[in-house]
């Protein structure tokens, strides 16, 4: 059986000047602009009270985001709000100022005209940006990684985005996408991957996806719980990490909650930096092989990865059985408990801390982190069935027990 590897964050501290952009401020005015759209709601926080006995820990939430503007997944905040900054940067405005109504009337056709935005993703960001392109009236050319699923493809289709699948993994469909962008008038990359010389976008839908945070810290208090003492979050290009890590940070910069990163161990770059533990960036490569679809990125976001590696306490590197039991758990829970349909990347954090709680193997990594019964324990499920074939092979099927 492939073993859960973890490595507790020793590396040397930085200016921590990124943590600034996930500064309370920011994050409001991206939940404000997402508030403006007819389609928002505020998605499920599921208390797991019965979870939570059963498994030895004070209190279990999981921020359910399979009902996020229904369309099954979290990405769409960052890409509709790094939309919404780059048209208002453009017209020289801040973005409090175009909301879901400016943005599709007819003002800003004259003022703005129509730009082409270009992404790669594995299927939920790329939905995401084809989606918000779609209501916004621009344009959206996704590229996706091979073994890309045909469920996700068609999903991304129907929102009148230009889509294919390319023979080159996640992080190559980057640089293809990026490129296109470059040589097409009106062209914009909007990939939460940051490298030297593209930060702005990834920044802004870093601040989109803090909506999702800022909902489940306000959701927690209305349950009586004022500060969750762990947080469990996945990581791919480490984005919706250093997103989540940045604006829980900035909220409780007094007593900041333990942070546990985790990852797919097929494509683990931020472990790897964190286990080398001098702070450099460390690069996975190859096919990235994974049930975790959307976690399959060998190369951190290095914005992400400044916040992450000046606050986060661990960095986890999870075998896909560790997903796929959490899948299995949060589809059949405890009696009482509600049910979370959630996906292979979104329910990585629900199997390791089951693993963390039942098996004496990781007592180490448990007591490492300081789980126990006055643990009140957040995770983030950010997907729900986006591959329904898969996830009823795991779920009903048994896939990928631990082996």
């Amino acid at each position: 059986m492939k073993k859960i590897q973890w490595a507790k964050n020793n590396m040397p501290k930085t200016a921590d000047k990124q943590l600034a952009v996930m500064s309370l401020e920011n994050v409001g005015k991206a939940r404000k602009f997402h508030e403006s759209f007819p389609q928002y709601s505020v998605t499920p926080l599921a208390q797991l009270k019965g979870m939570a006995e059963h498994l030895g820990l004070g209190s279990l939430f999981v921020k359910d985001e399979s009902y996020r503007f229904g369309l099954n997944a979290f990405k769409v905040l960052g890409g509709s709000f790094a939309m919404a900054r780059y048209i208002a940067g453009q017209l020289g405005k801040d973005v409090s100022e175009v909301d879901y109504n400016y943005l599709t009337g007819d003002k800003l056709k004259e003022e703005f005209g129509q730009a082409t935005f270009f992404t790669a993703t594995d299927g939920n960001h790329g939905r995401g940006v084809a989606w918000a392109a779609n209501r916004l009236g621009q344009k959206a050319v996704v590229l996706m990684p091979k073994g890309s699923v045909q469920s996700r493809f068609n999903n991304i289709a129907k929102e009148g985005a230009q889509v294919s699948i390319e023979e080159v993994n996640y992080d190559e469909c980057v640089r293809r996408a990026n490129a296109m962008a470059e040589k097409t008038e009106h062209g914009v990359m909007v990939q939460d991957t940051a490298w030297e010389g593209y930060e702005d976008i990834p920044a802004w839908i870093m601040q989109g996806y803090g909506t999702m945070a800022s909902e489940a810290a306000q959701q927690l208090k209305e349950a009586g719980v004022d500060r969750p003492t762990h947080i469990f979050i996945q990581a791919g290009v480490g984005s919706l990490a250093g997103a989540v890590q940045g604006y829980f940070a900035n909220l409780f910069h007094d007593c900041e909650p333990t942070v546990v990163v985790m990852e797919a161990q097929a494509a683990d770059c931020l472990y790897q930096g964190a286990k080398a533990g001098d702070g450099d960036i460390r690069i996975v490569d190859g096919d990235l092989s994974t049930i975790m679809a959307g976690l399959a990125c060998g190369e951190p976001n290095i914005i992400s990865w400044d916040i992450l590696k000046n606050h986060s306490a661990f960095f986890v590197s999870c075998p896909d059985w560790v997903s796929a039991k959490g899948m299995r758990m949060l589809g059949a829970p405890v009696k009482g408990d509600p049910q979370v349909i959630s996906g292979e990347s979104g329910a990585v954090g629900m199997g390791l801390i089951a693993t963390l709680m039942t098996e004496p193997e990781y007592a180490e990594l448990k007591e490492a982190i300081g789980l126990d019964e006055n643990s009140r324990v957040l995770m983030f499920s950010t997907e729900g069935d986006t591959d329904p074939e898969n996830y009823r092979k795991i779920v009903w099927g048994g896939a990928y027990q631990e082996i």
